[in-house]
């Protein structure tokens, strides 16, 4: 054998994980003083504590030798750390691990041992977890990606969504979409479609309206019930419009379900029914609620957005058809036959075209003689005598008879059957939903 034809090494095979197993025991100690191993925790706890400590060992690798200089760039990558972790666990582990790398590596202390000098890790949270991004603190450092197509992902920068508001001077509106979304619906990020509603009634019926959807009507090949689909439901009152930017930006096949709220100029009266007048003894006039049949216009902020009182009459979008009411937005929002964003309001059913969602539902015979016949357990409504006066009409017993929104829509929902057929969902709602469900 010639001299160094074949050289021999020993390589050790010792891994930072390998350190502590088979030395070393992890005791937990509880209130009441019993010790448990550390087998005895789930398996999240195990992982996040193993990840904590291989954080820790990477940040030390990163400052090197006492006399080595740290890299100009250190990026740290964690992947997908809810996994196994409780929603409360996720806010505290993001919470912690910011705390955690916010001083960066230390280059530099005083005789205190205060860090005077450090330099910055850049480290990157792949997650699916809306806990996790709602507790995110800086909102803007948020990457959403999207898959667009086979072999095509879309990366978008939250600062884009920011400056998109910023340029038509809607800092405040961004600003309240910031906030809401961090404290209620980071879900968001992470749905395949959303569904924009008004309140409570909606809020609280809408998933038993997609099951008596998916029971009733029998879905297409490859279509997936609605409650089996990844839906995020945003109760946003009648301010939907103020989310139109993010829908764009996030390019969700979206459905905006918003009421009509037709009114009219009268007269603002005193109580004794006397007309109020101006400084100037002028008689004021103000815009009431109507019915629609009587409306001059809507004061529905999505709607003035989307259909601008210079370019739509009221009595204009009364006659539009639902796929008119179908948005694509390039520049700007137009209607658009295969568009992502469907808007929905009542619509003229049984001969009578509703204000409200109330008002559509107690229209409807079955759901008025369903409430007839559970008279005694619908505690979130009032004079219900009114519902036996057939000179009544929806639109009265909607502004008489509803003492609470939420109470009633519950009230509904004890009073179903287990077939959800002995009451109607509205044909609006019907149809929307019906778009939504298809790819």
């Amino acid at each position: 054998m010639r001299k160094d034809e074949s050289i021999i090494k020993v390589i050790s095979t010792l891994q930072r994980k390998e350190l502590l197993k088979g030395n070393t025991t992890v005791i937990y100690k509880h209130s009441n003083d019993s010790e448990f191993p550390e087998h005895y925790n789930g398996l999240g706890y195990m992982n996040l504590i193993s990840m904590i400590f291989e954080i820790e060992i990477l940040v030390s690798e990163f400052k090197r030798g006492k006399d080595e200089n740290p890299a100009d760039i250190n990026l740290l990558f964690i992947e997908e750390p809810e996994a196994h972790t409780h929603p409360q666990m996720q806010y505290v582990f993001i919470k912690n691990i910011t705390e955690l790398l916010k001083d960066g590596i230390t280059l530099q202390k005083d005789v205190n041992g205060k860090t005077i000098k450090s330099q910055q890790i850049q480290y990157i949270i792949s997650t699916h977890s809306s806990h996790i991004v709602a507790n995110c603190q800086e909102f803007n450092s948020i990457k959403y990606l999207k898959k667009e197509s086979q072999n095509d992902i879309k990366a978008k920068n939250l600062k884009d969504l920011e400056k998109e508001y910023v340029d038509v001077g809607e800092e405040k509106n961004y600003r309240f979409l910031k906030q809401y979304l961090t404290l209620n619906r980071a879900e968001l990020f992470f749905a395949d479609k959303a569904i924009f509603i008004e309140g409570d009634t909606e809020r609280i019926l809408l998933p038993a309206m997609m099951k008596k959807l998916d029971l009733e009507v029998e879905l297409d090949i490859n279509e997936l019930p609605l409650l089996s689909q990844n839906i995020s439901v945003i109760e946003v009152g009648n301010y939907a419009n103020i989310f139109e930017k993010l829908i764009s930006f996030v390019g969700l096949k979206s459905l905006i379900i918003t009421d009509l709220d037709s009114v009219k100029k009268d007269f603002v009266r005193n109580s004794d029914g006397s007309i109020k007048k101006t400084r100037k003894d002028k008689e004021r006039k103000s815009d009431f609620s109507c019915r629609v049949s009587e409306a001059e216009k809507t004061s529905n902020p999505t709607l003035l957005f989307f259909y601008p009182p210079d370019s739509t009459s009221f009595q204009n979008l009364l006659q539009k058809s639902f796929k008119e009411k179908r948005f694509s937005k390039e520049q700007i929002w137009q209607e658009q036959a295969d568009g992502y964003l469907q808007i929905i309001i009542q619509t003229e059913e049984e001969g009578y075209c509703a204000r409200s969602f109330e008002d559509s539902f107690f229209h409807l015979a079955q759901n008025k003689n369903f409430i007839k016949d559970n008279r005694s357990k619908f505690n979130g409504l009032k004079n219900l005598k009114y519902f036996y006066d057939d000179s009544k009409d929806a639109y009265f017993l909607a502004e008489k008879c509803v003492d609470s929104k939420g109470s009633f829509a519950i009230d509904v929902l004890r009073c179903n059957n287990e077939t959800y057929s002995n009451w109607q969902i509205p044909a609006y709602i019907k149809e929307g939903l019906l778009w939504l469900r298809k790819d």
